[in-house]
C-alpha cells in the first residue's frame, strides 16, 4: 500500500459546517494511522475506513480542537459496535490521558486499557507499523506538542502540528514530499508569544519539501489568500488542503 493522505478536517479554532477540525487518515505499507482528532473528524473517518481497523492513533497535541473526538471514538469502541480486536495504540502527549479520563471523572485512563493503549510522544519518537514509519519532533507551542514525519517505501509526508517559528519544521519538511503545515495566523502581533505560523512562515519553514500544503488556517484568512500568501514565498507548488482530499505518494 503506498503513502496516502485523506484530510478529514482542516477548521481552527472550531468545527463549522462541513468543516471539522484538524484530522487525517494517513495509510501505509499495511497501516491506517488517525493523525489528530478534531470534533467532527470520527464522523468523517467512517466516510474512508472501519475505525475498529485503525493500526493507531497519533496527537499532535492535548488541545481540543486536536483532541476532542477521542470520545467519540471512546464511545463507538465501547458501546457502538467498533470494538477494535486489540486496543489501538495512541501515541500522544503524556498528559492526554488524564484529560480524558478527566471528563468521565476517572482518576486516570486505566478503565480504557480494553479499548486504547496509551503510549507517550517525546522529541525524537518513532514508531514503526508494517512498512509505515512514524518520527516525532518536538515543536513550539504553548503546550507540549510534536510534529510529524511519515515515511513509506521513499515517500515522505511531513506535518507540523500546531507550532509557532522553529528550527524543528524545517528538519521535518526536509525532503518530504509534502509539509502538511498549519497557518493559522493573519500576522503576528508584536510582544506575543509566537504559538502559530502565518502563511509565510509555513513557506519560509517548509522550503525543503516539494510541495506545502496548509491546513488549520484561521477565521483572520480563507484558504485562498493564506495560498497565495504561501505562494509568494514557497513557490508555485502550494494548495490549502480541503475535506475530504485524497494525496497518494
Amino acid at each position: 500500500m503506498p503513502l496516502s493522505l485523506t484530510v478529514l478536517g482542516t477548521a481552527s479554532p472550531h468545527p463549522g459546517p462541513g468543516r471539522p477540525c484538524s484530522g487525517y487518515l494517513l495509510r501505509g505499507g499495511g497501516a491506517e494511522v488517525w493523525v489528530d482528532a478534531g470534533p467532527g473528524t470520527f464522523a468523517q473517518l467512517q466516510r474512508h475506513t472501519d475505525p475498529a481497523r485503525l493500526t493507531a492513533i497519533w496527537i499532535s497535541h492535548v488541545h481540543a480542537d486536536h483532541t476532542a473526538d477521542l470520545l467519540a471514538a471512546v464511545y463507538a469502541f465501547a458501546f457502538g459496535g467498533m470494538t477494535p480486536p486489540a486496543p489501538v495504540p495512541v501515541y500522544a502527549p503524556a498528559d492526554l490521558p488524564r484529560r480524558l479520563a478527566g471528563f468521565f471523572g476517572r482518576p486516570d485512563a486505566g478503565f480504557l486499557r480494553g479499548i486504547l493503549d496509551f503510549r507517550p510522544l517525546h522529541d525524537g519518537h518513532e514508531a514503526r507499523h508494517w512498512n509505515l514509519r512514524l518520527s516525532a519532533r518536538a515543536v513550539v507551542h504553548d503546550v507540549e506538542a510534536y510534529g510529524l514525519r511519515a515515511e513509506c517505501q521513499g515517500s515522505v509526508l511531513a506535518y507540523s502540528g500546531d507550532s509557532g517559528p522553529c528550527d524543528a519544521l524545517a528538519e521535518l519538511a526536509r525532503r518530504a514530499d509534502v509539509f502538511l503545515c498549519e497557518a493559522d495566523l493573519d500576522i503576528h502581533r508584536e510582544g506575543e508569544h509566537q504559538v502559530h505560523l502565518t502563511p509565510e512562515d509555513a513557506a519560509a519553514w517548509g522550503k525543503g519539501a516539494r510541495e506545502l500544503l496548509l491546513t488549520h488556517v484561521g477565521p483572520a484568512l480563507s484558504r485562498e489568500s493564506a495560498a497565495e500568501r504561501a505562494a509568494a514565498v514557497f513557490g508555485d507548488r502550494v494548495a490549502a488542503a480541503r475535506e475530504g482530499d485524497v494525496l497518494t505518494f
